[in-house]
């Protein structure tokens, strides 16, 4: 392993590196040959025309969790519209592993082994994410799989702590095709419209498909947040109450072209792309009620956004299969992000008089292409070699202008040494580059039937550059390598049990706006409402890990999972609150070393297989306990932020024998608690609960109609953050609830 921060000695990232260690990676472990072309016979003239003869292997049914070295969970498309989820963040969160930060039934971060933000990687098409994208802007019905891989691999990003989960676009077109869904959706008494369509088409070589989408919602989510203070002495000196309404409505259109030309047998080239486009138009309004303590500076503020997203991601692939076995994979890509955001505010005191009239706008874009390639031959019986590289490059501008003016001349704020803080008006324009280039060799070898072992080397190397006008130029690079190896015992005189294990080097390199020292501003700044502000010191997270595994496959489909972990993660990021010219500022720093671990379990079972005269019901459930300390924060709760300690999911699908109808249940809980995140921070999390329901109705094998109900428990959010020094306490408890939601889907196949 090495590292580099910034310094000026630093090289920058070279084209060229040496030649990685050579491994080798399994040639055909589905049909147990050793991947070498038997050589063509000899034409036979009969003077008759000759018949084509096709012949398709067994790919379809090949299970690749079970089979593949690599550990990889793999969710089809069925498993995906089971529920008849809106967004990929509501399929996730009952995936093994996984969990959703945020707001139930709202999106937010995806996450795996409770880890918090950035420490899971996404992939779209076995990419990395690119900059300003969104999951959410993918329909579910635009998916073909979803890939959960636990463990690091060399050909992926190895970005990737908790581990990383890929989004595979739909490819393949076999047949003709002609769909449309289109749903109605009630949110708190307001009505959405979502609609979906496929069209699909196999003429010769060419093949051509087009997926979309368009989504029209409106939306009202009040909340509460509280605000309390006291003394050294914990006699209560604040307490405020601020009612906050949040509502509005968005609109988005997104469509999925793709096209596949097949110039020969094993040679395609395929052209897919992305489109997204929404607008969103909403207001927040916010009053505070000083209870106990002085009012803040703004007892009152309304805020309008208007907010518009355009977004295009598109790339050019080429498979070609060689001689002997080998393989070429190329593709080449570009994407493209534009945002435009206005947003005026009107800002009152306790007495509702207006005090500041603000104006902020801004624009941003984001501009990339990637480039990769993937050579993979069989080099012996048993051994096949993969080496490639993938770079990419991303520029990123932006400027947001604000304006401020008070129709009043009395002092906004004072700071503690009495200055005046008059409106200020600013013109921030700042452009960042982000370079990756990565190479990467693995090796898959089956040493025995039953044992096969994975070997991978990968080197990747970011810089990331960025300057402002309202600060100093910022460069600041790093570098990694990541051995990896996996392996796979299937237990002797046993066909369904098996064993795996895998040890990885992973890293967390710091995100662009992490690394900029642009200051944004709060509102009401304070211990618990500080400034925001990134760290161009900040190093990247490097992290050993270890996974252990034990797996027991039953009949028709049905399987017993348990699984262990552990990382060491050095230099590990945290926010740091500190007073600042007098004001309140938060900031990533590099803080010492973090230890997580945990157990993971996961059950399939079709009922029927233990119980034939049973109903026709498929039983799932999966459990992940979680522990973490951080060396830098005095316990107890030192546990990284933003973790969840324990999560689970269990659920049932049940197709009735005598009626063309399924019905489905799933149940998903998250815990919270405390946690300390420094010396002085605090943050509390109430446990989440889920309740999501479904059903199912085929009129015939072209109609169907599926209803479902998300969030049935309607329960609070409940998120609290603490400051304690020697002068007192302070906490900030923010309550959001949350509502049912009722969808019906009419899918109809043409």
């Amino acid at each position: 392993m090495h590292t580099k921060s910034k310094s000026p000695h630093s090289p920058h990232l070279r084209l060229l590196l040496a030649a990685p260690a050579v491994f080798g990676m399994i040639a055909a472990q589905a049909a147990g040959q050793d991947g070498a072309v038997p050589p063509a016979p000899a034409p036979v003239t009969t003077g008759q025309p000759l018949q084509k003869v096709e012949i398709k292997g067994a790919a379809a049914s090949y299970d690749a969790r079970r089979n593949d070295t690599a550990t990889k969970i793999v969710i089809g498309q069925e498993e995906i519209l089971r529920n008849g989820d809106t967004t990929i963040g509501e399929v996730l969160k009952r995936l093994p592993g996984v969990t959703v930060g945020g707001v139930q039934g709202r999106g937010g971060d995806v996450r795996m082994r409770g880890l918090g933000s950035g420490y899971t990687q996404v992939l779209l098409n076995g990419e990395p994410s690119p900059p300003g994208f969104s999951l959410d802007s993918i329909s579910p019905d635009m998916i073909e799989r979803i890939e959960i891989m636990r463990a690091a691999t060399a050909e992926y990003s190895t970005q990737a702590v908790a581990g990383a989960i890929n989004i595979v676009l739909k490819r393949a077109i076999v047949t003709a095709q002609r769909e449309i869904k289109a749903g109605l959706q009630l949110d708190n008494g307001n009505i959405g419209t979502n609609t979906n369509f496929q069209v699909a088409d196999k003429k010769g070589a060419l093949s051509y498909a087009i997926g979309g989408n368009v989504t029209w919602a409106r939306f009202e989510r009040p909340q509460e947040t509280v605000t309390e203070g006291s003394n050294a002495a914990g006699t209560p000196t604040v307490l405020r109450r601020a009612e906050q309404g949040n509502s509005g409505h968005f609109e988005a259109i997104g469509l999925s072209p793709r096209i596949n030309w097949t110039l020969g047998p094993g040679d395609v080239i395929t052209s897919q792309s992305f489109i997204n486009v929404n607008r969103f138009r909403g207001d927040s309004t916010e009053r505070v009620a000083t209870l106990l303590g002085p009012a803040p500076l703004y007892s009152g503020t309304r805020v309008d956004i208007e907010s518009d997203v355009a977004q295009l991601r598109s790339d050019l692939s080429w498979t070609r299969k060689l001689a002997e076995g080998a393989k070429l994979d190329m593709k080449a890509g570009a994407n493209w992000n534009k945002r435009e955001s206005r947003a005026p505010s009107l800002n009152y005191d306790a007495s509702d008089r207006l005090i500041l009239n603000r104006l902020v706008t801004s624009d941003s874009s984001d501009k990339g292409v990637t480039a990769s390639g993937k050579y993979s031959t069989p080099i012996f019986e048993g051994h096949a070699l993969a080496a490639g590289w993938d770079a990419a490059y991303s520029k990123r501008n932006e400027d947001r202008i604000q304006r401020e003016s008070s129709p009043t001349a009395a002092c906004l704020v004072r700071t503690p040494s009495g200055d005046c803080l008059t409106p200020s008006n600013l013109d921030q324009v700042f452009e960042a580059n982000v370079s990756r280039l990565a190479m990467f060799a693995q090796d898959e070898w089956t040493v025995t039937p039953r044992w096969s072992v994975y070997f991978g080397l990968r080197w990747e190397g970011i810089r990331t550059r960025s300057e402002g006008n309202s600060y100093a130029a910022v460069d600041n690079k790093s570098s990694v390598w990541s051995p990896l190896f996996q392996t796979l015992w299937k237990i002797p005189g046993s066909k369904a049990d098996q064993v795996r294990l895998g040890v990885t080097r992973t890293y967390k390199a710091p995100g662009v706006n992490s690394l900029i020292p642009r200051r944004f501003a709060s509102n009401n700044n304070s211990e618990v409402s500080p400034d925001q502000q990134g760290n161009p010191n900040l190093r990247p997270e490097l992290a050993w890990g270890l996974d252990l595994a034990y797996e027991h496959y039953l009949e028709a489909g049905g399987l017993l999972t348990a699984s262990t972990y552990v990382r060491r993660i050095e230099d590990i990021t945290r926010q740091q609150t500190s007073l600042v010219d007098g004001l309140w500022l938060s900031m990533p720093v590099n803080a010492g070393v973090a230890n997580t671990r945990g157990i993971e379990l996961e059950a399939k079972l079709p009922l029927r297989s233990v119980y034939k005269a049973g109903p026709n019901v498929d039983m799932r459930a999966n459990f992940s306990r979680n522990w973490s300390d951080l060396d830098s924060v005095p316990g107890p709760s030192n546990r990284l932020d933003q973790q969840t300690p324990f999560s689970g999911t269990v659920g049932a699908d049940w197709k009735l024998d005598k009626l063309p109808m399924t019905l489905g249940a799933s149940y998903s809980f998250q815990n919270g608690g405390p946690v300390r995140i420094s010396f002085n921070q605090y943050a509390y999390t109430v446990p989440k609960r889920s309740l999501d329901m479904y059903g199912l109705w085929k009129f015939n094998p072209k109609n169907q109609l599926r209803v479902s109900v998300a969030n049935v428990l309607a329960q609070d959010n409940i998120v609290q953050s603490s400051y304690i020094d020697e002068r007192g306490r302070s906490s900030s408890t923010v309550i959001t609830p949350t509502t049912v939601v009722v969808r019906a889907m009419l899918e109809i196949k043409l």
